[in-house]
């Protein structure tokens, strides 16, 4: 039986862009869905499940902020923003809301496509293998439960995205010992990512707030200035 192909939502109101990355998406094997503006794109997140959203943030009813924020309420799909603003804030804005990437217009197709496999391989590799046997890890009070893809603080379930996800599985694999920025960022994004420093400190803070009893002052993710994090054995004790 040949593998069922991966759905990508594609949002954005230029009918031209949309059409070339469209037929790109198709030429790649993917199946896409489409949508205009914001509302409509929310609507077929919830109705459909695409596997993938490439998200603009300039669209009309709801922008693409917007859009993203509500389809963290109910979804860890991985978002990938699509904007033409240049500014680091609108940057920061999409990671901050739950984005996994963005991409800043124009974009060539060959980039486009490199990021759409690298936030699908990030979500692959955050799900549990079917058949594997399941491994769970506990520092202090956070539990991470590969089998069950399931991350508990004092038996409290904590929803996380891919990428959120895979970055507590390396701090969990590297308890105890510092990692740089660098390290990070290569085995959670990949090797191209290396030196995106406002992606890799947006998801740090996006982690701490759902993981430290007080994010202001961390216990578990400690930053190690001018060298990276270190994820604490003992986080109860600081």
């Amino acid at each position: 039986m040949p593998a069922k192909k991966m759905t990508i939502l594609t949002a954005d109101d230029d009918p031209q862009l949309q059409k070339l990355v469209k037929r790109n998406l198709e030429r790649a094997d993917y199946d896409v869905l489409t949508a205009s503006n914001g509302q409509e794109a929310l609507t077929l997140v919830k109705q459909q499940a695409p596997d993938v959203v490439l998200l603009d943030v300039t669209m009309p009813n709801m922008d693409g902020f917007e859009v993203c924020r509500r389809i963290r309420t109910f979804s860890n799909v991985p978002i990938l923003m699509l904007t033409a603003r240049d500014a680091d804030q609108d940057k920061v804005q999409g990671l901050d809301l739950g984005a996994d990437d963005y991409l800043t217009k124009p974009f060539s197709i060959d980039e486009l496509l490199a990021r759409v496999r690298a936030v699908l391989r990030r979500a692959q590799l955050a799900a549990p293998e079917q058949g594997q046997p399941g491994t769970a890890a506990t520092v202090g009070k956070v539990t991470l439960d590969h089998d069950q893809h399931k991350v508990t603080r004092e038996g409290r379930a904590i929803d996380l995205t891919p990428t959120e996800y895979r970055m507590l599985i390396y701090f969990m694999q590297n308890v105890g010992r510092v990692v740089t920025q660098d390290m990070l960022l290569e085995n959670v994004w990949g090797p191209t990512y290396v030196g995106e420093g406002h992606m890799l400190q947006v998801n740090i803070n996006r982690l701490r707030r759902k993981i430290e009893p007080d994010p202001n002052h961390p216990r578990y993710i400690l930053t190690k200035v001018g060298v990276g994090y270190l994820f604490n054995a003992q986080p109860e004790q600081a």
